[in-house]
């Protein structure tokens, strides 16, 4: 049965005229939100469990993981790594049902906690990642919502100095032209954006946008070494 799935729809149709200029603006000042509470516990509860169980493993990071498909995926894949995936939504990560009928591998930890929280504070720890994935992010199409993308966020740049090998998936051209740009712009890397199909199917929003016809798009950068 097809399920449609639309992509996301948007007056602009190529990088942001801001893009540039938010980017200089975030890197001349410092980003001192307050840690929320929970994401703190949530952070040093999960730095447990990863020195307690596999301290030697490198880490893998899934960003944003909803229901923990891909960190499932992951864990399997890279069993000689360790694997957390983190969203904001319990009610997600409670979802996961072929991890419950397969059981958590030892290598994966699934945590509630908001990213922007996370990410600076596994930089602040001095923590570097070997691979990251943010597949799929919320594209926030309208024009006005620039500052809502993570490449628009004044937390990007600390994200990048998290390293490893990182790879952005979505369905919108443009975000990924975006991801890009800000990452060409704030380290030098040369990022490019490429149509792909997918082996196998990482997320459930991956398996929707492909039964629905979309064509995918992704950048996989080494950041290993790179400051931002």
């Amino acid at each position: 049965m097809r399920v449609d799935s639309s992509v996301p729809t948007s007056a602009q149709t190529g990088i942001h005229e801001q893009l540039g200029r938010s980017l200089e603006r975030h890197a001349a000042s410092r980003f001192l939100k307050p840690y929320a509470d929970h994401s703190r516990r949530a952070f040093d509860d999960s730095m447990t469990r990863w020195r307690c169980n596999a301290p030697e493993a490198p880490l893998i990071l899934d960003s944003g993981c909803g229901v923990g498909e891909s960190s499932l995926h992951l864990a399997r894949e890279f069993p000689e790594h360790y694997v957390i995936g983190v969203d904001q939504s319990a009610s997600r990560l409670s979802r996961n049902i072929a991890a419950k009928r397969a059981g958590i591998p030892e290598n994966l930890d699934l945590v509630r906690a908001d990213l922007v929280d996370f990410w600076r504070l596994l930089e602040a720890s001095g923590i570097r990642l070997s691979r990251h994935y943010l597949l799929y992010p919320n594209p926030w199409p309208k024009i006005g919502q620039l500052s809502r993308r993570w490449h628009g966020h004044p937390v990007f740049r600390q994200m990048i100095r998290l390293g490893g090998l990182l790879e952005c998936r979505s369905n919108w051209a443009v975000y990924i032209d975006e991801f890009c740009f800000a990452l060409n712009r704030l380290t030098g890397v040369a990022a490019e954006r490429h149509s792909f199909v997918p082996d196998r199917v990482m997320t459930p929003f991956e398996r929707k946008y492909l039964v629905s016809g979309h064509v995918l798009y992704r950048t996989v950068v080494e950041l290993s070494g790179q400051s931002a």
